[in-house]
């Protein structure tokens, strides 16, 4: 793949894991205009996660197809495919290493200078440098010196280090306390600019301004619209919403 746009398309898309008989995801389409952001929310085990597993095939489609810039990406190499998408997940995998290297580890031949605005932009710089050893501090084994919010903006760091046209934020905030989530926030904003990004939450607060929200359920997409417009539709969303903030 060369100058991905970012345009991604779900077509009459069926999904059930090997060996089960009832399908995850029913006849889902969906089309993602290139730097548009959506969010994606519905019931626990709606297939939230599941339909943004697609993209990057961690599952292959039972039926139906999902199109990047128009390819289906079937016919993409997967190295290739999955070198155009950044993902950000509520766990963070971090490995034994330094900070360098875990942050490199987005574009591993990168520069200590790439890597340093990397972390800049993801709002790491700071604390790095008050590590005893700077970007070269060693993290040990799952990051078990550092706080979740620190781990989260060492994975944020990475993909803008990736600099991928497509992201999937997967619950990334919902662990965090409200201090760290603001400042968290504030860089995926950053590096959701000018990029597709499919954003599954299950915390309705944190996805009230996106352009486009869909409600998935047992049945495929429900509703899609505004906060706005969900709610004055009294349907599925209205629902979830005012369960969260019921008082």
């Amino acid at each position: 793949m060369k100058d991905v746009q970012g345009n991604v398309k779900f077509k009459n898309v069926w999904f059930k894991y090997t060996g089960s008989t009832d399908y995850v995801l029913k006849n889902i389409s969906l089309n993602v205009k290139a730097g548009e952001c959506i969010a994606l929310v519905g019931y626990s085990g709606a297939g939230k996660t599941t339909l943004c597993s697609l993209i990057p095939r961690f599952y292959e489609v039972s039926e139906g197809e999902v199109l990047i810039d128009g390819i289906n990406i079937r016919d993409i190499k997967l190295k290739s495919l999955r070198e155009n998408i950044g993902i950000v997940q509520q766990d963070v995998y971090l490995f034994s290493g330094t900070v360098l290297d875990n942050i490199r580890y987005g574009k591993p031949n990168a520069s200590k200078d790439e890597v340093i605005e990397a972390a800049k932009k993801a709002n790491a710089h700071d604390f790095i440098m008050e590590l005893p050893d700077g970007y070269e501090t060693y993290i040990g084994p799952r990051g078990v010196k550092l706080s979740g919010g620190q781990k989260q903006r060492l994975s944020i760091a990475r993909v803008f280090l990736k600099d991928p046209p497509i992201l999937i934020f997967d619950e990334a905030t919902s662990a965090l306390d409200s201090e760290s989530e603001k400042v968290i926030q504030d860089s995926l904003e950053l590096l959701a600019k000018n990029r597709t990004t499919f954003v599954i939450a299950h915390r309705l607060s944190t996805i009230r301004n996106a352009k486009r929200i869909v409600v998935l359920t047992d049945n495929g997409i429900a509703e899609q619209g505004t906060h706005e417009e969900l709610m004055a539709l009294n349907g599925t969303y209205a629902h979830l919403y005012n369960m969260q903030f019921r008082i």
